[in-house]
């Protein structure tokens, strides 16, 4: 396998093959984000796509059975090539159960309804959406590129197409004012809801040197919230999702401060007692350490 590094995937595609079918990410321009700054957006050649699925047989096997397609949102993607490369996959690697891929407001857009039934009907059935925030206001501020409005409409063609939505939120995007940070809350639990994502993730922001956001609070001008408003903005947004289908939730990434995981909405009110017991005086041992965070 040839891989234009770094490479980045969702946690829970750890034992995936990850294929590339784009290298870097076409927006590559939010505040907090330093993945793909070093890589100029393209797509690869199907020749060069083509000749990795056959190394990757070589080396691993007809058994693989998940693939994640890399890098920032491979659906992008022309679709004639994406549906190549999902063919390609099926015929070398027959026992497949899922291929997964990270899509946003314009790879989804750039697609038919008709497109993207096919792209799932051959395989492709997971799709990592970075709503990060449902605020506009703060949607604009970290240069998301969509309105919220716009991620949950968009992302209903792809549930629509069968497609299941692993949707990730990020806590601390408002910084430390505490009715910015509230309505951040509030309003991403509103998207969320609407959405009604199969998995949700709330990672915790952790400033990354080199981006606009870093630089900001190098300057003083973004003050990163402390364990305390990370839980309580956490606190709000379990509180306020209230999705009717089954959601997967999760807290536990590297970044967050207080590992949770459950199953919404019959687990909402034991998640919401761990984390009003970690707020309580003492209960500091319950959150990761600073040394222990990453990305």
């Amino acid at each position: 396998m040839r891989y234009d590094m770094p490479v980045y995937r969702p946690p829970s595609e750890a034992n995936s093959l990850i294929l590339q079918v784009t290298i870097g990410c076409s927006h590559n321009a939010c505040t907090f984000c330093g993945m793909y700054k070093r890589k100029k957006f393209h797509m690869r050649e199907i020749t060069a796509i083509f000749a990795d699925i056959e190394a990757a047989r070589q080396a691993f096997g007809a058994d693989i059975r998940r693939v994640f397609l890399a890098d920032g949102d491979a659906l992008t993607a022309d679709y004639s090539l994406l549906e190549q490369v999902l063919c390609q996959l099926r015929l070398r690697f027959p026992k497949l159960e899922q291929i997964a891929i990270y899509a946003n407001v314009n790879s989804i857009g750039n697609k038919s309804q008709e497109q993207l039934a096919r792209l799932r009907s051959l395989g492709l059935k997971l799709a990592y959406i970075g709503l990060e925030t449902g605020d506009p206001d703060l949607a604009q501020a970290i240069n998301k590129g969509a309105h919220p409005n716009q991620v949950t409409k968009t992302v209903q063609a792809l549930q629509m197409a069968g497609f299941a939505i692993s949707l990730t939120v990020i806590l601390g995007l408002a910084g430390n004012d505490p009715n910015q940070m509230q309505k951040h809350a509030r309003q991403t639990a509103w998207a969320c809801n609407e959405i009604c994502p199969d998995y949700l993730a709330a990672l915790t922001l952790i400033p990354v040197e080199g981006t606009p956001l870093y630089r900001n609070i190098q300057k003083g001008a973004f003050i990163l919230p402390g364990p305390k408003e990370m839980l309580l903005e956490l606190r709000l947004l379990l509180a306020g999702l209230d999705m009717t289908g089954k959601c997967v939730f999760r807290a536990n990434h590297a970044s967050n401060y207080l590992p949770l995981k459950g199953t919404l909405p019959i687990d909402k009110e034991k998640l919401l007692k761990i984390v009003d017991d970690a707020l309580e005086p003492g209960n500091e041992w319950a959150l990761r350490p600073e040394y222990l965070r990453g990305l």
